[in-house]
């Protein structure tokens, strides 16, 4: 594996438990896709350093959980706005 593609895996999943971020929002600030970042955190961190991958997962877990609230959260505000 390339050395820069392990040093975003390393980086990304850092960002994730520091900041509780969303897949979406971690894609976004390193200007990589979902499936990246999902690959980055599940396969090659794996690999590279499996403790920072459990961390890692443990926030997108909680993440998963909770889409649906803000998912609804959002909907809500959407049409609060519009009327």
């Amino acid at each position: 594996m390339k050395g820069y593609i392990e040093e975003r895996a390393v980086k990304t999943a850092e960002y994730i438990i520091e900041t509780k971020a969303t897949v979406r929002q971690t894609a976004r600030k390193f200007g990589v896709s979902k499936s990246t970042v999902h690959k980055d955190v599940t396969a090659r961190l794996t690999r590279i350093n499996p403790a920072l991958a459990n961390e890692a997962r443990k926030v997108l877990d909680v993440n998963k959980k909770e889409r649906h609230i803000r998912g609804g959260l959002a909907t809500r505000e959407k049409y609060l706005h519009e009327q």
